[in-house]
């Protein structure tokens, strides 16, 4: 075994090492908890109630006997949320975006992904066994350079795209991705992860966030465990297209489903962000607030209108000296390097929450001011 030695060595002078750090005693400051819904008191209750009906998992796979009532208004909450006929239950992100990408397209079609796509997206994308080509981030008119030569050519045609892209935080241009979709007769696929409880005035997603109605050729994928605070994910898109999921996807046919528990807090907490949209407002604005205050120290933060905040620190060895030297001194923010983000284009990503107190910014603050000068 000398050769995992030889790896991980090489992994330590790259400064890429990873290793994960319990965020007890610490203020954390890049968790994806937008709305500081995963401990609300009605969350709680919810899930402490349906702990004590159903106990802790579910018992078995979805088609077997592991959809329960809880599943089952979850997903008919969520497929009301997004606006869209029907909705499916994942375990995570990751088997929602592999179970169904290569469901959707498979050898002799064709996917154009952008080029900051999540990591679950190209896994999917590979798995497909489609050809793949990866545009320019967001240069949408090479996408249309890309359809218009090779479109003829395939049977079917997925364009994917994020929604909110997760370490930049920027977003994907829906108009413009619905009309490529529509021109070139291409399913559109959304991964709206980062973009369910943030974009909108609602928090409904892309759709609002554009003021736009769903259409048929469109699949919206998303999380439960960034704004709603919650575990798992989702697939919404019209009945033929989760009938068909439902029978032909591998993650969700051979995993175990969510346990009730986790599907009954995030129906309670959708029903938060329902009742109480300033809650999407107010982490906007204290987003705008901490890029104000962290470009007043001379720090290069990427700002979008959405919570994600990185940060730039290019270097991979200054993001890991930065992230431990705050660590130190009882502020959790995690590096981010390659291969998650492009080499030199290593990061701290901060996150806007509701969860901060006034106190814990200036915490935050007062510790960034007090960081080591970089050469």
């Amino acid at each position: 075994m000398d050769w995992l030695e030889e790896e991980l060595r090489k992994i330590k002078e790259q400064h890429l090492f990873r290793k994960r750090k319990l965020r007890e005693g610490l203020k954390d400051f890049c968790s994806n908890d937008y709305l500081a819904l995963r401990d609300h008191p009605e969350v709680k209750e919810e899930v402490i109630k349906a702990v004590k009906d159903y106990g802790l998992g579910s018992g078995a796979s979805a088609l077997v006997s592991g959809y329960t009532i809880h599943h089952k208004t979850l997903e008919e909450k969520l497929a009301c949320f997004k606006e869209v006929p029907a909705c499916l239950l994942f375990g995570s992100g990751y088997l929602a975006n592999v179970g169904t990408i290569p469901v959707l397209v498979s050898e002799g079609d064709l996917i154009l992904s952008d080029q900051l796509n999540h990591a679950s997206i190209i896994d999917a994308c590979r798995l497909s066994k489609a050809k793949v080509l990866v545009f320019p981030h967001l240069d949408y008119h090479h996408a249309q350079e890309l359809l218009r030569e090779n479109r003829r050519h395939y049977r079917r045609c997925l364009i994917v795209s994020d929604s909110v892209f997760s370490m930049d935080g920027d977003v994907a241009h829906l108009p413009t991705l619905l009309r490529l979709a529509q021109e070139y007769d291409c399913l559109l696929f959304l991964d709206e992860a980062h973009a369910t409880g943030i974009l909108g005035q609602r928090g409904k997603g892309i759709f609002e966030e554009f003021n736009l109605r769903w259409q048929e050729n469109v699949i919206l994928m998303g999380t439960l465990s960034k704004a709603v605070g919650s575990y798992g994910a989702f697939v919404c898109g019209s009945e033929r297209i989760i009938d068909y999921l439902v029978n032909r996807a591998r993650s969700f046919i051979f995993s175990t489903s969510l346990p009730p528990a986790i599907c009954a807090g995030a129906k309670k907490a959708l029903e938060i962000i329902e009742r109480e949209p300033w809650r999407v407002q107010r982490v906007k604005d204290l987003a705008h607030k901490i890029y104000k205050e962290l470009s007043k120290m001379g720090f290069s933060v990427k700002f979008h209108n959405t919570p994600i905040l990185p940060i730039l620190l290019y270097s991979e060895e200054k993001a890991i000296s930065l992230s431990e030297t705050l660590f130190e001194k009882g502020v959790f923010l995690q590096a981010i390097r390659y291969p998650t983000v492009p080499k030199g284009e290593a990061r701290l990503r901060l996150t806007a929450s509701l969860r901060y107190t006034e106190e814990d910014l200036e915490f935050l603050y007062a510790t960034l001011k007090n960081r080591p000068i970089f050469p």
